[in-house]
């Protein structure tokens, strides 16, 4: 079992850039740009390593590898982000991995590109890239090439080696455990549980009861063997459920208009653990928009479009201005989700303004509504 922080230290000190891995210093992929920059990394790293594993690291600077951090990334569905542009995709896995000097908030991305023989290229075209590209790493650079791809198996050994100097040990869980329960979260009551006498998940989280059922916010839920976090969320409630075999989080949405709120179940995830020494984790969608009068929400919508023009002015907000500024983000979701379909690109135009203001609970609500987004849209172009 490896464990993913000690690898991205061995990526980071093995040298720079390669042929088989990648660092950035976070990845765009709100964008049509910013997802055909990860595409072409994705393609070249796996066309270059078809006997090993490949990986992008992300959340570190690239002049001088400082580990910096990027925003939580829980998405399983890039991989059809991949699927839908690539010929013969490669398997890929998005894993969050905290490091101790950064804030909770924050994480390593690391991405694994399983190996596989056949040649990725671009099945159609995205940005500037066109269908039937093929790249390969040349170096630390990506590049287009043309003709037959020469496989190469120069880095197998190398991979090989990083990835058994990565190896868990008993010592490395024991602390991460007593990092998370005593140190990082001990304002919270933290809990763990063994399974199958070998994985460790660590969580913890502030509790409040609604209708005899327990919700958690501000949650942390780690597998500590891998130091991988499984699910962090400032904003978002979720129900955890568990049994000798499985471990289930269901994750809630607040969303609403004129200040009347509901909860709505978005996504459940279940880590499924076996006698192997094997784990699996399956995620399944439950989100069900609701629906608002068509009238209403074209209203709401243009107040809001008012508001961020005078937020764009620089003028001075009022206080009820201030709130309703804090909820733009999910109204546009809600008025996206419901037929107005230039409002996801409102929002996405709207990011550096919401980025700037003052108050950062404005930034973290637009960061949770691109969230539940990309978890609805990601196969889109």
């Amino acid at each position: 079992m490896i464990n993913k922080r000690l690898l991205i230290k061995n990526l980071l000190a093995h040298n720079d850039e390669s042929s088989f891995y990648d660092k950035k210093r976070q990845l765009n992929l709100h964008s049509r740009e910013g997802k055909a920059k990860f595409l072409k990394h994705i393609c070249a790293l796996s066309n270059s390593n078809p006997a090993n594993n490949s990986y992008i690291v992300v959340g570190v600077e690239d002049h001088d590898n400082e580990i910096v951090g990027d925003d939580f990334f829980d998405d399983s569905r890039i991989q059809n982000l991949v699927n839908a542009f690539l010929e013969n995709p490669p398997k890929i896995q998005y894993e969050n991995v905290p490091f101790p000097n950064l804030p909770k908030d924050r994480v390593i991305g690391l991405v694994t590109i399983k190996p596989k023989n056949r040649t990725s290229f671009f099945k159609k075209g995205i940005h500037t890239i066109l269908a039937n590209t093929v790249f390969m790493r040349r170096g630390s650079n990506s590049v287009p090439v043309e003709g037959a791809v020469e496989k190469n198996y120069q880095n197998t050994a190398t991979v090989i080696s990083i990835e058994n100097n990565s190896r868990n040990s008993i010592g490395y869980t024991l602390d991460g455990v007593i990092d998370f329960m005593n140190n990082r979260h001990k304002d919270m009551q933290p809990k763990y549980k063994v399974f199958k006498e070998l994985f460790v998940i660590c969580w913890a989280g502030i509790q409040k009861k609604v209708k005899d059922k327990t919700y958690f916010s501000r949650v942390d839920i780690e597998l500590i063997n891998e130091q991988v976090k499984l699910f962090y969320s400032a904003l978002d409630d979720v129900t955890i459920a568990f049994d000798e075999h499985s471990f289930t989080i269901t994750e809630f949405v607040p969303l609403g208009l004129n200040d009347k709120t509901s909860y709505y179940p978005l996504e459940e995830q279940t880590i499924r653990f076996y006698e192997n020494g094997y784990y699996k984790i399956e995620s399944r969608m439950l989100f069900e928009p609701p629906e608002y009068n068509r009238k209403m929400l074209h209203h709401i919508y243009n107040a809001n479009l008012a508001l961020l023009v005078k937020l764009q002015k620089g003028l001075t907000l009022s206080e009820r201005e201030h709130k309703d500024l804090v909820n733009v983000p999910s109204t546009f979701m809600i008025c996206y989700l419901n037929g107005f379909e230039e409002a996801k690109q409102k929002l996405i135009d709207a990011k550096p303004l919401l980025k700037a203001f003052p108050d950062a609970t404005v930034y973290l609500s637009f960061k949770e509504a691109m969230r539940v987004l990309r978890k609805m849209k990601y196969n889109e172009g």
